[in-house]
C-alpha cells in the first residue's frame, strides 16, 4: 500500500461476507453502537456460545483472508478501515489523533503510554481500567445521578417493566413536544453523521416491529414501509429499508403512537412467568431469524432502545439549537 490519503484495507473478500459474519456473531445487531445503535442485543448469545461460534466462523473465513500487511514508517493519514479484522494487531508509536472508531470491538485491548486528551467514548463498557482504576462503577454512578430513573430501566419483574414503560412514555411525550417546536428541516438533519430525529423514530418503529410484533407476538411480517433497520443489518427479503424517505413528524409520530400502544398492551398483560419464558420461533423469512428468544431479553432491548435513543435525540437537539441560524 502506498502512503497517502483515502487508502482502504480489506481482509475479507467482499462486504457480504463481512456482514454475514457480523450478523452470525452478534445477531441481532440493531442495538449495536452507532451513536444511535446500542450494545445490548436482545438475542445476544452467552459468551461461551458466542466464542465457539466466533471460532467456527473465523475457521470458515480463514481461506478468504488476505495477506497480513506490516506497516512501518507509513503515512496512512485519512485511511478508511471497514469490515477489517485487526485481532492481535500491534500499534507502536502510532498517531491516532482525531481518528474515529465506529462499531469496533476493543475487548481485551491494552493501551500503555498513551495520551488520551479530549476523548469521547460510548458503548458497552465493562472492566475499563484507567491508570489502574476501574472507572466503570464511577461512570455508572454518575449516570444514575444525572438520570435518577435510569436504574428503573433494569426491572426485576413484570411490575418493574410496567413502571419503566410509564416513565418512557412520559419522557418521550416531552421530547416529541420539543420536536414540534423545531423547524421541520432540522428534524431531518444529522449531527456528526448519526441518525436524524426522524430517522431515530423510524428505527424505533422497526425495533418494536422486530422484537415485539414479530418475536413476541409472532407476526411474520409486521413492517411498515417507513421502518428503518440498523445500517449494519444485511438486507432481508420483505423488510423495508428506504433511507431516502422524508416523512413528516406527524406521520412518524402516528406510527410511534401505534407501536408504543402495542408495547403497552404486551407489558400490561405481562406476568413474571411470561417474563421468564421464551418466544415461539417465527419460521417465515424476516428479522429476527427463526429462533426462540428470551422474553425478558427482547423487552429489555426495547427499554434500552427507548431510553438511550431519547437521550441521543435530546443531545442532538441541543447541538442543532446552538448552531447559528
Amino acid at each position: 500500500m502506498k502512503p497517502g490519503t483515502g487508502s482502504r484495507v480489506r481482509y475479507l473478500r467482499d462486504r457480504d461476507d463481512a456482514l454475514r459474519l457480523r450478523a452470525a456473531l452478534d445477531a441481532p445487531a440493531d442495538l449495536l453502537l452507532h451513536g444511535r445503535q446500542l450494545m445490548s442485543p436482545p438475542g445476544r448469545l452467552p459468551d461461551s456460545v458466542r466464542s465457539n461460534r466466533r471460532m467456527r466462523q473465523m475457521t470458515a473465513f480463514r481461506g478468504r483472508l488476505g495477506r497480513v500487511p506490516d506497516f512501518s514508517s507509513e503515512n496512512l493519514t485519512g485511511s478508511r478501515f471497514e469490515d477489517v479484522y485487526l485481532t492481535g494487531a500491534r500499534f507502536r508509536d502510532v498517531d491516532l489523533s482525531n481518528a474515529r472508531f465506529h462499531l469496533v470491538d476493543l475487548t481485551g485491548v491494552m493501551i500503555r503510554g498513551a495520551a488520551l486528551v479530549d476523548v469521547d467514548m460510548s458503548g458497552e463498557i465493562k472492566n475499563l481500567r484507567v491508570n489502574g482504576v476501574d472507572v466503570v462503577p464511577l461512570v455508572e454512578a454518575e449516570l444514575n445521578r444525572r438520570y435518577p430513573d435510569r436504574v428503573k430501566m433494569r426491572p426485576a419483574d413484570a411490575d418493574g417493566f410496567r413502571e419503566a414503560w410509564d416513565i418512557l412514555e412520559r419522557r418521550w411525550q416531552r421530547t416529541a413536544e420539543r420536536a414540534r417546536g423545531m423547524a421541520p428541516e432540522l428534524l431531518h438533519e444529522r449531527v456528526d453523521g448519526e441518525w436524524s430525529f426522524i430517522e431515530t423514530l423510524r428505527h424505533l418503529v422497526f425495533a418494536t416491529d422486530a422484537w415485539v410484533k414479530r418475536a413476541i407476538l409472532g407476526e411474520p411480517s409486521p413492517w411498515d414501509p417507513l421502518d428503518l433497520p440498523h445500517d449494519e443489518m444485511p438486507d432481508e427479503a420483505g423488510v423495508p429499508r428506504d433511507r431516502g424517505a422524508r416523512p413528516s413528524l406527524d406521520e412518524v409520530l402516528a406510527l410511534r403512537t401505534d407501536r408504543m400502544a402495542t408495547v403497552r398492551h404486551v407489558i400490561a398483560g405481562l406476568t413474571d412467568e411470561k417474563l421468564a419464558g421464551l418466544t415461539e420461533p417465527v419460521m417465515e423469512p424476516g428479522y429476527p431469524e427463526p429462533e426462540s428468544f428470551a422474553v425478558r431479553r427482547s423487552l429489555q432491548a426495547i427499554l434500552n432502545e427507548e431510553w438511550e435513543h431519547r437521550l441521543y435525540a435530546e443531545r442532538d437537539f441541543d447541538v442543532l439549537k446552538s448552531r447559528p441560524s
